[in-house]
């Protein structure tokens, strides 16, 4: 069985899998729960100056038959008494010494965090994280993302922290920024131990049509809030990975953003994640997913025989760039399997209206020199559809199977021209039978 421990910029813990600041890690007795089921550490929900929080607080976006697959809040960091939050944390460390305890902080001024500081560390935090990226309410105070959001402030705030701290330091970084580079290497500059990203994304969830209100609304009125869930993952992947192609970068990261499932927490880790952070997949399933993190985790680890959860660490970053370095000459084309297709012709729909028109029904002739390597069957097939429907010769079948309708002859597998195929993966993305449709590499002169 691999080994899942991690060393995150001195801060240790027996697997890469974090609470992430947040409703799940609002109390003690939370934390003490996730714990004893398994997670390797939390990050304390952000502690700073007493806060009112609003009601309602919440609004979930759905898709089809699936639940909140974007989450948006806007609540805002600890109503919590703070001498409650860093009594309970010296409870939870005391009781669990060896799983990862993380402070998250949220400021003003240099006395404010130095303040902070001590506490966390006399609480027996093992590390601090500055909260520079909540978008909502605390920004409007000249905190949160609006820290994140100006790299000499990220700067100046971190140096503030690293003069007061005797425990790695970790920067929370914002996605709402043009380029996620410029904070993370202010913050590394300024001697930041390790990077988390990313916080949630500025959002306005939907509109509650009946009532004619913002979701989620607070007696009538709404606004902007922070968008989390399985929808954001791709923006956070993308951020991770551009972190750790930079030689800037030389601290760890903390990926989080969307991670449902052993598979999403894999990714972040390939891209160049030493730890991960989990919140809405908990608040919507509770803690134990971390038995599918753990077992899943482990278990794929074996099979690429991996000894170790640090050997599969930025993995994958080294062969992602820009867009500029790709090969040009390569190319893939769509090949639809005869044998498993429904004959639901939705690749034809798509590839007809919204690709490059390279698929094409039964019946369609092949365009002079064009490459068809499926034709052929199709056409068998549409031909022996034809005798069935329309008894008679097998060669009258075959020619008048390019004059009959799939509609007449039943048969409604299309097929690939090649030549025309760009390889954009459209069909293959929409086809409802999972292998039916894949993707092949083809010789750049055919």
């Amino acid at each position: 069985m691999a080994n899942l421990s991690i060393n995150f910029a001195g801060i240790k813990s027996p697997n890469p899998f974090w609470l992430a600041s947040g409703p799940p890690t609002n109390t003690g007795e939370q934390v003490a729960r996730a714990f004893e089921m398994g997670w390797g550490g939390a990050v304390w929900k952000t502690i700073g100056r007493p806060i009112v929080n609003v009601s309602s607080r919440l609004g979930g976006l759905d898709e089809a038959d699936r639940r909140m697959v974007g989450l948006s809040n806007i609540e805002l960091i600890s109503d919590r008494p703070i001498e409650t939050n860093f009594r309970e944390i010296a409870e939870v460390k005391k009781r669990f010494p060896d799983r990862a305890v993380v402070a998250s902080l949220m400021l003003d001024s240099e006395k404010e965090w130095h303040d902070m500081v001590r506490r966390s560390e006399d609480a027996g935090a093992d590390g601090l994280e500055l909260n520079f990226g909540c978008p909502h309410g605390m920004c409007e105070r000249g905190m949160g993302s609006a820290v994140g959001q100006e790299p000499a402030v990220v700067r100046k705030i971190t140096s503030w922290v690293k003069k007061a701290a005797r425990v790695p330091v970790l920067v929370k970084l914002t996605p709402n920024i043009t380029d996620i580079r410029e904070p993370a290497t202010a913050a590394v500059e300024a001697g930041a131990d390790g990077l988390v990203l990313i916080n949630t994304v500025r959002s306005m969830i939907g509109v509650d049509l009946d009532r004619l209100v913002p979701v989620p609304s607070v007696a009538g009125r709404g606004t902007p809030g922070g968008y989390s869930g399985p929808a954001v993952k791709p923006i956070a992947l993308h951020m991770v990975s551009a972190l750790a192609r930079d030689p800037r970068i030389s601290v760890p990261i903390s990926g989080i953003g969307g991670i449902n499932t052993w598979r999403d927490a894999a990714e972040f880790i390939a891209l160049g994640s030493t730890s991960v952070q989990i919140c809405t997949a908990v608040m919507h399933h509770g803690f134990r997913i971390i038995e599918d993190l753990v077992e899943g985790l482990s278990n794929y680890l074996d099979e690429k025989e991996m000894t170790s959860v640090n050997e599969l660490i930025g993995r994958v970053a080294r062969t992602v760039g820009e867009w500029g370095e790709l090969e040009l000459g390569y190319k893939v084309a769509a090949d639809i399997d005869p044998d498993t297709c429904i004959g639901c012709q939705v690749c034809y729909v798509s590839c007809r209206d919204g690709g490059h028109s390279a698929i094409h029904l039964p019946e369609d002739a092949l365009t002079p020199g064009h490459l068809a390597p499926r034709r052929p069957i199709i056409t068998e097939r549409l031909a022996a559809a034809t005798e069935t429907a329309s008894p008679g010769s097998a060669d009258s079948s075959r020619r008048r199977a390019h004059s009959v309708s799939t509609a007449r002859t039943g048969y409604r597998v299309p097929w690939v021209d090649q030549t025309q195929c760009v390889g954009c993966n459209l069909c293959s993305l929409v086809c409802p039978v999972h292998g039916c449709i894949t993707m092949r590499e083809i010789a750049s002169k055919q």
